[in-house]
């Protein structure tokens, strides 16, 4: 979202979080901006029973909890490295300052905020669905959007049954049997425990 080189010209350091690292903790309040060098790290919540609710998995390029920075209101969630990561930090002080000084990066910013928001519209009316075969493919139309060839079974999807299940709401045993049942019915193909969709 924001080249490297202007977040450290702007007081950003690096940070490297090993697979289960907290970056930031649900309550904490947003005191910094944090983009993703490399790694990929997950938005979740657990509820009362333990059970993980992945909220959305970010990864390269991309920045975590950044909407909070304009709200001032504590993380309503935990960002979670989920393998080595590089993260860049950079205080909200010098993030706003870079957004009042580049317009161009603010619509960057503000693309990427619909994005999210539209991906968090399409996950809450995916709440709705009791068929757990059609909250599966509606997650997977989604990652599919952000990927250009548009065949059947042109596109892996990027994540484990646990995080589909996670990102779903679905028990992993329901995530596996919906997509035995999706694979019977020709929707994906499955090669070598991976599911194309």
């Amino acid at each position: 979202m924001i080249t490297e080189e202007l977040l450290i010209t702007h007081g950003a350091t690096v940070k490297d979080y090993h697979a289960g690292d907290i970056i930031f903790h649900e309550g904490d309040p947003p005191l910094y901006y944090y983009q993703i060098g490399s790694g990929k790290v997950k938005l979740n919540n657990y509820s009362e029973d333990g059970k993980e609710f992945i909220q959305n998995i970010f990864s390269d390029g991309h920045s975590i909890g950044e909407s909070l920075l304009f709200v001032d209101r504590p993380y309503p969630m935990n960002a979670v490295a989920m393998e080595e990561c590089r993260i860049l930090k950079l205080s909200k002080t010098g993030f706003l300052n870079i957004l009042k000084q580049n317009p161009e990066i603010s619509l960057n910013v503000y693309q990427c905020l619909a994005e999210r928001m539209y991906y968090k519209y399409i996950m809450l009316y995916n709440l709705s669905f009791q068929n757990p075969a059609i909250k599966l493919k509606h997650l997977m139309d989604y990652l599919k959007t952000h990927y250009e060839d548009k065949t059947p079974y042109s596109f892996q999807i990027p994540l484990t049954r646990q995080q589909l299940a996670s990102l779903t709401g679905l028990r992993v045993e329901t995530v596996i049997r919906a997509i035995k049942n999706m694979e019977k019915d020709k929707e994906v193909k499955i090669e070598k425990g991976k599911i194309f969709y």
